[in-house]
Formats: C-alpha cells, sequence, structure tokens
C-alpha cells in the first residue's frame, strides 16, 4: 500500500509540472493538423496532432520505461 501511495504522489507531481511548463514549449497546440474553428461568439479547438504526437512521446516513453 506505501508504495502505491508513493507512485501516485510522483505521478501527480509530475502532472503538476507538466502544466507548469507546457505553455512554454513552443508550437505545442499550434501544429498544423490542430482543428481550430472560431466564427462569431463560438470558437472549437481540437488538438489532433499535438494528441497523437504526445500519444506517440508516452507510449515509447513507458515502452522502455517497463521493457526488462
Amino acid at each position: 500500500m506505501g508504495k502505491t501511495l508513493i507512485i501516485i504522489g510522483v505521478v501527480i507531481v509530475i502532472i503538476g509540472v507538466a502544466f507548469t511548463f507546457a505553455p512554454k514549449i513552443p508550437y505545442l497546440g499550434k501544429l498544423p493538423g490542430d482543428i481550430y474553428y472560431k466564427k462569431d461568439n463560438f470558437v472549437f479547438y481540437f488538438p489532433l496532432a499535438t494528441s497523437v504526437i504526445v500519444s506517440i512521446i508516452l507510449s515509447l516513453l513507458l515502452y522502455f520505461l517497463t521493457r526488462r
């Protein structure tokens, strides 16, 4: 139980650091594949390309960390 709580705490800290520094990463959320639609008082934004790239990076990271 103790190890699980430590791991959850570390994950929460990593997520907090990511949210703090994410706006400072250039081009994140402004890639060519991201969908942005603006009309009058309606804005729709879907970061498709950013989501795919973040998913690939996280998948590779987890693959190399869990490989034994």
